[in-house]
């Protein structure tokens, strides 16, 4: 889970779920106890993880960075 100091600089964000989505959300975040807005920091620190070990995705940022230099640099 998130730690409570890294919530101090929470930056707050809109998020848009199909009906059937938040309810799924709101059944998980009550069988484990937890507020939805954890369950919802946990799910995209694992998606962010995940994409951090993806080779595919660490090549399309390395593309994305180069091509941002290269309109830095005209």
């Amino acid at each position: 889970m998130v730690q409570k100091s890294a919530m101090k600089q929470a930056k707050a964000m809109t998020v848009r779920l199909s009906e059937e989505q938040a309810q799924a959300l709101e059944m998980v975040a009550s069988v484990e106890n937890l507020p939805v807005s954890d369950i919802i920091r946990a799910a995209i620190t694992t998606h962010i993880e995940t994409r951090r070990r993806d080779p595919g995705f660490q090549a399309g940022l390395k593309d994305r960075i180069s091509q941002a230099r290269k309109l830095l640099d005209r």
